[in-house]
């Protein structure tokens, strides 16, 4: 029976995609200690989560006005400590848990990415997940000391390129190459490592990859693009994504057209799972929940949102009165997550204000929380999932760990009962435990090397 993928969604300081997350009394605030990821990993693990994942930025949301000031004094997500780093905390402290880390393929380069994540995949007995982003501001490329961002569509060119390395040197080795025989003297067999040599564009690699293959072969590959370009990036190369559809009907689309992608590029896409996010705001009665979310909504402020605005489409927000239309041009300039900027133009079918980007994106504040008890939370995840709009979703908390526990502690008994959700891990990697096969690169159409 088909079953639902879980994954916690994590970030450096708040472990929850708001802003205002540190603010609520129950939060956490030793976030930039090993024991505090270790008790979030622990807490998904009881509850059977195949992965949790960080999400990562490699800049201060501070676009907005230009002075990192205001959001330092409001908290908005400024810590981001290194999430490799983080990822092994966590995985030190749990024994099934998969964890997935962001890295960018504009700011690294390729090796360094595959020895890294290949490298954790070992120390933590296959449980890795590497999140390919191509990021999406100047003030990432200002700390990496670039003038600007690179243009939307040559981001993810480079990106193609990137990924062609990474996987080749994730199958320089075969599985069994590693020998370490000290009788006969023989480590390992040099017909089974190979060598590459890529020439491209934006990248070269010409080289022998020094780290054999790991428990899963390599980790799994996790993408989020949503703009035209980066779904098609996504389906040519994602074995996970993680997705935010608005509704169940834009859902089911999405998800059909999506999986139609996939195939388009001779893979899969039975193998190939897509996770929507979810904020669930969950407790014994409606009620109580009701009162939850009345708090969590007191949180929110306004330069929450505008901060974070500001750095997802690499635009000041600061210069534009509340009610000020955007013009065309600003529209167009606009080079960080064009998806959200195209969202709100569709949905306003005007040239829309600061007011309507806050209002449509919802940025700073959960959008569309699920709140009730543990049936009403489980009836909603259980029609997206059952309607095919998704085949899993990505856990947003409104505060760590507490999002986490209400929700291991009420909603996952519900799905269990109802035949929805494993009881059991269904092996000791995170390939076993999301139904993904170990893959070589000629699995992506890439010629052997």
């Amino acid at each position: 029976m088909r079953q639902m993928v879980m994954v916690g969604f994590l970030q450096a300081q708040n472990c929850t995609t708001l802003a205002s997350a540190w603010r609520h009394p129950d939060a956490r605030s030793d976030f930039t200690t090993a024991a505090y990821y270790q008790k979030i990993g622990q807490v998904l693990e009881e509850g059977k989560f195949q992965m949790g994942f960080f999400d990562d930025r490699l800049a201060m949301p501070d676009i907005y006005g230009g002075n990192p000031a205001e959001v330092v004094a409001n908290g908005v997500r400024v810590v981001k400590i290194d999430p490799v780093a983080t990822l092994m905390a966590m995985g030190f402290g749990t024994k099934y848990l998969g964890i997935g880390s962001t890295a960018s393929t504009t700011y690294y380069e390729p090796f360094d990415v595959a020895r890294r994540f290949q490298t954790v995949d070992h120390m933590i007995g296959g449980r890795a997940a590497w999140n390919v982003v191509t990021s999406v501001n100047d003030g990432e490329a200002h700390n990496m000391g670039r003038d600007q961002h690179m243009e939307h569509d040559a981001r993810y060119d480079r990106a193609d390129e990137f990924m062609e390395i990474v996987l080749r040197c994730w199958d320089s080795w075969d599985d069994d190459a590693l020998v370490v025989d000290k009788v006969s003297g023989l480590f390992a067999h040099p017909e089974k490592v190979r060598q590459l040599k890529f020439n491209g564009k934006y990248l070269k690699s010409n080289g022998t990859f020094t780290v054999p293959r790991s428990p899963q072969g390599h980790p799994v590959v996790i993408q989020a693009g949503s703009s035209p370009r980066g779904k098609i990036f996504s389906a040519r190369w994602a074995e996970t994504v993680f997705v935010g559809y608005p509704d169940l009907e834009d859902g089911k689309k999405q998800y059909a057209e999506f999986k139609a992608a996939i195939a388009g590029h001779g893979r899969d896409p039975d193998k190939v799972t897509v996770n929507t996010i979810a904020y669930p705001v969950v407790a014994e009665t409606r009620s109580e929940a009701e009162d939850k979310m009345a708090l969590i909504d007191s949180l929110y402020k306004e330069v929450d949102g505008l901060s974070l605005l500001s750095e997802a489409l690499n635009f000041d927000f600061k210069k534009k009165g509340m009610d000020e239309a955007f013009t065309a041009e600003e529209l167009e300039g606009m080079s960080g997550m064009q998806a959200m900027r195209n969202r709100v133009m569709q949905q306003t079918k005007r040239n829309p204000t600061v007011r309507d980007f806050l209002e449509v994106t919802r940025r700073g504040r959960p959008r569309e929380a699920i709140v009730g008890s543990a049936k009403d939370v489980a009836d909603h995840l259980e029609h997206w999932f059952v309607e095919r709009a998704c085949d899993g979703f990505v856990i947003a908390g409104t505060h760590t760990p507490g999002t986490f526990e209400d929700f291991v502690k009420f909603v996952v008994p519900e799905l269990q009962r109802r035949g929805l959700y494993r009881k059991e891990y269904a092996g000791a990697t995170l390939r076993e435990n999301m139904g993904l096969p170990r893959m070589r690169s000629a699995d992506w159409g890439l010629a052997p090397l």
